[in-house]
């Protein structure tokens, strides 16, 4: 059973994301022609991809991807594998992928992908065999400089891997910046695999020198034990933070004295879940979101925050590792209570900055050592929050959220770069 909330009505994520930017149009007082040009993907491209399964038989899956706008640069976002993944879902994505590349100042547009699976039910090479089919239908709308995927929910190294050997054989040559996120020894990143978290954790922390609140004896709560999850854990224990309690998708642990990080990755591991970890007591989604704490990461699905999940949480800062987990409503309500969102297209955006950083170093041939890029994240997030936070206070506007002010920020430098290439005014 799925222990993360939902709405009781299903929340189009689509619609929400045209919602956020035709709200900062007219904040800014912007022509509606830039919500036009905004408001949909340039492209959808829907593929079927029949894959041999090991039995012999063959399966037909649905892959999906989406371009929203290149104003910027190169479309850029990941691909997911999700049973539950829909057109509207990837549209959505990669609108808040445009969004987010602004707001950290990373030459990119957004772009997503997706295949609907459920991954844990294929093999190892029934997981290539859909890597490398997708590939192959998505292959001539991808390249360096036109459009580049990344790992996202269910994929990981391995699959960008596979992915990238399928393009360069399709290519007849070696062109490992096609994407993001591989393994090291093909081209990959050091500090890749935790940027995005890494990210996470320095957005929380400046929000919380912002406020005052030390990190030193923080409680935490997290939900969402995946990649995300664990290294935020990770980070913010070191800081001195208490991770109090984490769910997943089938349960989740709480105690008040503290969960070891590495004890419940080893623990899920072991299980397939955190649930039963140690001598913590079992909790699900709406028990975690209704912990006494003082950070609040939520780092895994969309419309997890609704508006009757937000009254009840007690959290000082909720600090967005996942895309979209809050609602409009769950928003307002966050708002009217004091309670400091980072909002997901700053929050999470440590994934794309070290990609960037990945596909810098593909052009270049030349690779960059650990503590540099932990440094240049560290740099690249620093700025981002205080350009945003100092964009909230000095706007005119008197009651505005971090998260309008990011999408007004992102959209004010998106409609400067449009007008000045022509595409309006």
């Amino acid at each position: 059973m799925c222990m993360e909330t939902r709405s009781e009505e299903k929340v189009n994520t689509y619609h929400v994301a045209q919602g956020r930017i035709r709200r900062a149009v007219e904040q800014l007082g912007l022509p509606m022609c830039v919500y036009e040009l905004l408001k949909s993907p340039d492209r959808l491209v829907e593929a079927a991809l029949p894959v041999e399964m090991d039995d012999g038989s063959i399966r037909n899956f649905t892959g999906f991807r989406s371009q929203h706008n290149n104003v910027l640069g190169p479309y850029k976002g990941g691909i997911r594998f999700h049973p539950n993944v829909d057109a509207d879902e990837v549209k959505a994505l990669s609108i808040w992928m445009t969004f987010k590349c602004a707001v950290a100042r990373v030459p990119y547009g957004g772009g997503k992908g997706a295949v609907i699976c459920n991954s844990r039910e294929l093999s190892q090479k029934e997981l290539e065999r859909l890597s490398r089919q997708y590939m192959q239908a998505m292959a001539p709308i991808l390249g360096p400089n036109r459009d580049i995927p990344a790992p996202d929910v269910n994929t990981n190294a391995q699959v960008m891997a596979w992915m990238a050997d399928e393009y360069c054989k399709i290519r007849g040559q070696n062109d490992f910046g096609v994407i993001t996120g591989k393994p090291v020894d093909v081209g990959g990143c050091i500090g890749r695999e935790t940027a995005t978290a890494r990210g996470v954790f320095y957005a929380v922390r400046q929000a919380a020198e912002t406020i005052g609140l030390p990190l030193k004896g923080a409680r935490v709560a997290i939900q969402g034990y995946g990649n995300v999850g664990y290294y935020a854990a990770r980070f913010l224990t070191d800081e001195g933070c208490r991770v109090i309690g984490v769910t997943d998708t089938t349960g989740g642990a709480y105690s008040e004295e503290g969960l070891e990080p590495d004890e419940l990755f080893h623990h899920k591991k072991g299980t397939g879940s955190v649930k039963g970890c140690g001598k913590s007591t079992n909790i699900d989604s709406r028990q975690l979101f209704a912990l006494d704490c003082e950070i609040l990461i939520p780092a895994a699905m969309e419309n997890q925050i609704n508006a009757e999940v937000a009254r009840n949480i007690r959290a000082k800062i909720v600090g967005e590792g996942a895309n979209g987990p809050t609602t409009p409503e769950g928003d307002e309500v966050l708002d009217e209570r004091g309670i400091l969102v980072v909002p997901d297209i700053l929050a999470n955006s440590g994934g794309v900055i070290v990609s960037y950083f990945e596909w810098v170093q593909n052009n270049y041939s030349y690779y960059w050592p650990e503590e540099q890029i932990e440094a240049r994240l560290r740099q690249k997030m620093s700025e981002a929050f205080e350009q945003l936070y100092c964009f909230r206070n000095e706007c005119g506007i008197e009651k505005i959220t971090m998260r309008e002010a990011a999408f007004m920020y992102a959209l004010q430098r998106l409609a400067d770069v449009m007008k000045v290439r022509g595409w309006w005014g």
